[in-house]
């Protein structure tokens, strides 16, 4: 083997490997070749974690561009998909998604169970359908199985990049319409009296926090004391979903339930660590139903807390590009969607017309229509 000037480099007459540190400190192999049509090609060796395994996977890429050029068949590759599941979170989904927490529990709980057996060959658009099928009778909603679909549709367009599948099962299967599924739930001010009285104690905060700054549950998960600022009564929301940095104003409820969890315990800086492992808690999914089971509420999930706060917001007169602003949109049309005037709203917003009407001296009734 030729070596290269860089000890982490190693050419061949066929083409080259690599490696790399993440920031992590984990290695990783590359692959470095030209296609059929000289075009060059940099890759990572997936399963490497040697220069042999390396050099190995770089043999086979060579060989595999040599079958499709001449149109051969192409070596099948016996990828399990719980092994390349790990793959994925460890090597795209880790260093790529700020959600990779979720992804990893829908794995985990849901695809990982159902697929494991399977190598990523054996799955078929017949086989996505009936993982469909079985997440429908499980009870959770079309929208639930859309997310799923594609963080599955993700992984095989990154399994044919890596040379690990020949195509993306995925993209013959059609996901579900969501037209009749999206909510407009809002939490009315007599069930947040009952949720807050039901709920357990490291609960009730988080609540309140969501309920007066509109922020997602992984902001308020992972939200740190040097973000909180009880002098200037504001909280700085970094690393957002959106990548757009936000400032929220603290209110006078919000900063009374503050001031009462401060100053900060423990090495952490969490606002709110789970007192077992000292780190943010992953969910509050199950302790969130229980609370609403208790409180009689139903059809109601943690983020229509976010939509609650959007919603008054606008019911009390705050502008929209305002309520934008402090939800960390991009745009307005999406933060439209948060907005669910009630039914008081809409009377009076039609009652508007009657008054202006009587103002100019104006008859809705024609003559006719009133003998």
């Amino acid at each position: 083997m030729a070596k290269a000037k860089s000890k982490a480099r190693f050419n061949f007459g066929f083409g080259a490997i690599y490696k790399r540190k993440t920031k992590k400190g984990t290695v990783r192999w590359y692959l470095d070749y030209r296609d059929a049509e000289g075009k060059r090609v940099q890759k990572l060796a997936v399963h490497a974690s040697s220069e042999g395994d390396a050099f190995q996977a770089l043999k086979n890429s060579v060989l595999n561009e040599h079958h499709r050029t001449l149109g051969l068949p192409q070596p099948r590759q016996d990828v399990k998909f719980s092994e390349f599941s790990r793959t994925y979170l460890d090597d795209y989904a880790k260093q790529n998604k700020k959600s990779w927490r979720d992804d990893q529990y829908r794995l985990d709980a849901n695809m990982i169970p159902f697929f494991r057996s399977s190598s990523l060959h054996e799955i078929s658009p017949h086989k996505i359908e009936q993982y469909k099928a079985h997440r429908l009778s499980s009870g959770v909603t079309r929208s639930t199985v859309n997310r799923e679909l594609t963080i599955l549709k993700k992984m095989f367009n990154l399994a044919v990049d890596w040379g690990l599948a020949q195509s993306n099962p995925v993209t013959k299967v059609k996901l579900f319409s969501e037209n009749d599924t999206q909510k407009e739930r809002i939490l009315a001010y007599d069930e947040e009296a009952s949720l807050l009285a039901e709920s357990p104690d490291y609960l009730t905060p988080i609540l309140i926090v969501a309920l007066n700054t509109g922020m997602r549950r992984g902001e308020i998960l992972n939200l740190r004391w040097d973000q909180v600022d009880l002098g200037q009564r504001q909280i700085a929301v970094k690393k957002t979903k959106s990548g757009k940095d936000r400032i929220i104003p603290i209110n006078s409820q919000l900063l009374a339930v503050l001031s009462l969890l401060g100053p900060p315990r423990g090495k952490s800086g969490l606002v709110f660590p789970n007192p077992a492992t000292g780190k943010p808690y992953t969910d509050v999914k199950k302790s969130f139903k229980l609370a609403c089971k208790r409180a009689g509420i139903e059809g109601f999930r943690f983020h229509d807390l976010r939509h609650t706060f959007a919603s008054r917001l606008v019911e009390a007169g705050v502008d929209i590009v305002t309520v934008r602003d402090l939800l960390g949109h991009f745009s307005v049309r999406v933060t439209q969607r948060y907005i669910h005037p009630g039914k008081s709203q809409k009377v009076l917003a039609v009652e508007v017309l009657a008054q202006k009407a009587a103002q100019n001296g104006g008859n809705l009734l024609h003559p006719c229509y009133t003998n």
